[in-house]
C-alpha cells in the first residue's frame, strides 16, 4: 500500500497490464509492414520475377546453393525460380496482412516464422558472423507473435470478444436473461 492509498497503486497494476497487452504491437507493425513491402516488392520486380540474369530468383538461388545448409531446398526453388519467386511473395504478402490486421495473427506469424527460416537456410546461411544474416533475426522476432498472437487491436482480438460475447442473452445476463444461471 501507497501513502495515496489503494486508488494509486491498483492505477499503477493497471496501466501496467495495459502497457503488457499493447508490448507487441510495434513488433507486429514493423514486421508487417516489413513483409508486406517485402512481397510488393519481389511481385512488381520483373527482373526478380526470372530464371535468368542479374537481380533474378534464380540467380540468387544458383550463387547460394553450395553454401546453402539445405541444398535440396534451393534445388527445388530452381525447378521453377519464376514459381517460387511469386509463392515467396504472395506469401510475404499474405503473412503482411494478417499479422497488421491481425487475422489469424499467429497463423500469420508462423508462416512469417516458415518463410525466414527457409531464407535463413538458404540465402543467409554463409552470412559470417552469423549475426550479419538479418533472416535469423526476424526467424527470432516472428516467434513471440507465434505464442501470443494480437491480442489488441486486432480481428482475432474482435472474433474473440464476439465468440465470449455468445450465449448471453439480453444485456450480458445470460441465457434466460434474468441475471441468474439457467438450469434445465
Amino acid at each position: 500500500m501507497t501513502l495515496l492509498g489503494r486508488g494509486e497503486t491498483a492505477g499503477r497494476e493497471g496501466r501496467r497490464a495495459a502497457l503488457a497487452r499493447y508490448a507487441l504491437l510495434p513488433l507486429r507493425v514493423f514486421l508487417g509492414i516489413t513483409f508486406l513491402y517485402a512481397g510488393l516488392d519481389k511481385l512488381t520486380d520483373s527482373a526478380f520475377l526470372a530464371s535468368t540474369g542479374p537481380g533474378s530468383l534464380g540467380e540468387l538461388m544458383r550463387s547460394v546453393r553450395d553454401s546453402s545448409a539445405v541444398p535440396g531446398l534451393v534445388d527445388l526453388a530452381l525447378e521453377s525460380p519464376v514459381g517460387f519467386g511469386y509463392a515467396i511473395g504472395i506469401g510475404e504478402v499474405a503473412v503482411g496482412i494478417g499479422t497488421l490486421l491481425g487475422v489469424l495473427a499467429r497463423v500469420a506469424a508462423a508462416g512469417g516464422a516458415l518463410i525466414s527460416l527457409s531464407l535463413w537456410l538458404t540465402v543467409s546461411w554463409s552470412a559470417t558472423p552469423y549475426y550479419y544474416g538479418n533472416d535469423l533475426a526476424y526467424l527470432m522476432a516472428w516467434l513471440p507473435l507465434v505464442l501470443a498472437g494480437a491480442p489488441v487491436l486486432s480481428v482475432d482480438a474482435r472474433w474473440s470478444r464476439r465468440r465470449r460475447g455468445r450465449g448471453r442473452g439480453p444485456r450480458g445476463r445470460g441465457r434466460s436473461g434474468r441475471g441468474g444461471r439457467r438450469f434445465g
